[in-house]
């Protein structure tokens, strides 16, 4: 009689394959979820949370696969790239947009989205709030990615909003450049001197433009 063929001979090797299957249904729901708005099937009011939900459970994902390392522990990067080639994986879709990207497209261009933007003054208001609590944080020391990241991902929904700003608001674009800088980063890793610099420098400029703008 065969024997059983197990493919984890302990608990973080069991971990670290059912780990590596829920990723591999995430990357292909995400490349179904893209298509699918792209070609109008899906409206952005209902791609919109979908695909957060799943970039949200990508970043949780990678961490435990990069902690459990392929089962023989160590804290080593977990390479998609490498993981999408083993098991012939064409997502370039869903790659860009939980690797590369890590939001939305309704974010990242400023499509509109889930938001309601018919209260004005109430975004306004929310927005600068959005803006100080970035700026102070920064100035405080707070400049670990998993601190920043989410401090920047409200300010920048709370932009897009705002009803008066134009598409091509500078602070749009500077923001969703450095949510995708820092979605390559580790959550743990830490903003440097001349990147929290250039990160406080983008934002009061901004804030100066986005005052203008409203009033």
């Amino acid at each position: 009689m065969a024997s059983e063929l197990k493919l984890w001979h302990t608990k973080k090797e069991r971990d670290f394959y059912e780990s590596s299957a829920d990723l591999f249904a995430i990357l292909k729901t995400c490349e179904k979820l893209e298509l699918a708005y792209v070609r109008g099937a899906i409206t952005p009011a209902d791609y919109e949370p979908a695909c957060e939900q799943l970039i949200a459970q990508f970043k949780t994902l990678r961490r435990a696969l990069e902690s459990a390392n392929g089962g023989g522990g160590g804290n080593q990067k977990f390479d998609i790239q490498s993981f999408m080639t083993t098991y012939n994986m064409e997502c370039p879709a869903g790659y860009a947009r939980l690797v590369e990207s890590g939001m939305p497209a309704t974010l990242e261009h400023g499509a509109a989205g889930r938001r309601d933007s018919t209260n004005s003054a109430g975004t306004v208001a929310e927005t600068v709030q959005f803006f100080i609590t970035a700026m102070d944080s920064l100035k405080l020391n707070m400049v670990a990615v998993d601190q920043v990241y989410p401090l920047l991902s409200d300010l920048l929904q709370s932009l897009h909003k705002v009803p008066q700003l134009p598409p091509t608001f500078e602070g749009k674009e500077k923001g969703a450049a450095w949510l995708r800088t820092l979605n390559g980063m580790s959550a743990s890793a830490e903003l440097d001197e001349t990147q929290v610099r250039q990160l406080l420098f983008d934002l009061e400029s901004a804030y100066n433009q986005f005052m203008t703008v409203i009033r």
